[in-house]
């Protein structure tokens, strides 16, 4: 009678530990699927929370589901501790997923009654399940140094532009240039180019001709150049990531295959050894 054919092994079997079993669950594909349905379902709800009317005919079940996924979304958190225990608080996501959870266990009355209205960030949760936001993200923060530079820049041009833009059209326009702070907040509708030409430039030309000569290089320097440098800064720290992920993941490549061929080499090894032993062990011939 031939042997049965052996089962394909089960992920979360009876020879896995049960710290083991819990890190197969959290790393399974369907498990992080569950997470990102719930947290889209999550945001719909948190939608729905602000329609009276939704609120007066299904209020009680919208918070009930509210609850029960709240409470999925503490479970995920307590596994993943479970699991990677104090490398846990290591991963940024993995902090800014726990902040958004416990956030949500702060009593909401009194005054921490605007803590509920953080319950949206939940919404949040779905940057650290997709890799591609999290590169956006992480492009971002990697950028904001040069952010930083750019904007310094930028004050410094909108100072001399606005002490310009007061001295020679502070007595025609008082309620556009008439201070340094008007001529601020002016130039920065001007920068948006939020009816910059109707609303402002030509009723400026109307009464100084030459007008043009300063909001058109203002214009040039401030929208344009400026928001291409921005625009610039961010791409390159994507690509730096991009790069790096990169490198990390033909790193992981080469030490897979160095990994396989020292096993294979120590399944050669071993090869050679069972031959050699079974040739001693054979009886010789008479």
């Amino acid at each position: 009678m031939s042997d049965p054919t052996p089962s394909s092994p089960n992920p979360f079997g009876p020879n896995l530990g049960l710290r083991q079993r819990a890190e197969r669950l959290v790393q399974a594909k369907g498990f992080g699927q569950l997470i990102i349905g719930l947290i889209i379902i999550n945001a719909i709800i948190l939608g729905l929370e602000t329609s009276p009317a939704i609120m007066a005919s299904y209020g009680e079940l919208l918070l009930r589901l509210d609850k029960i996924i709240l409470g999925v979304f503490i479970v995920e958190i307590l596994l993943k501790l479970y699991v990677q225990r104090w490398s846990f608080f290591r991963s940024n996501w993995n902090l800014f997923d726990f902040a958004v959870v416990a956030i949500a266990l702060i009593p909401a009355s009194g005054q921490f009654a605007v803590l509920r209205v953080l319950r949206v960030l939940r919404v949040l949760r779905l940057i650290s399940q997709f890799r591609q936001l999290r590169i956006v993200v992480e492009a971002l923060l990697g950028s904001l140094p040069g952010i930083a530079s750019i904007a310094g820049l930028m004050g410094v041009l909108f100072y001399v532009f606005a002490v310009i833009a007061t001295n020679l059209f502070g007595q025609g326009f008082p309620h556009w240039f008439g201070s340094l702070g008007q001529s601020l907040y002016t130039l920065f509708q001007v920068m948006t180019l939020e009816s910059w030409s109707m609303g402002i430039a030509r009723p400026v030309m109307e009464v100084y001709p030459w007008a043009w000569a300063f909001f058109v290089p203002f214009i040039l320097i401030a929208t344009f150049t400026m928001l291409n440098l921005f625009i610039a800064i961010i791409v390159n720290s994507m690509n730096a990531i991009e790069q790096a992920n990169k490198e990390e993941t033909s790193g992981l490549i080469q030490q897979d295959i160095q990994a396989t061929h020292g096993l294979e080499e120590e399944l050669r090894q071993l090869r050679r050894e069972v031959q050699g032993l079974s040739a001693k062990l054979d009886p010789k011939d008479p």
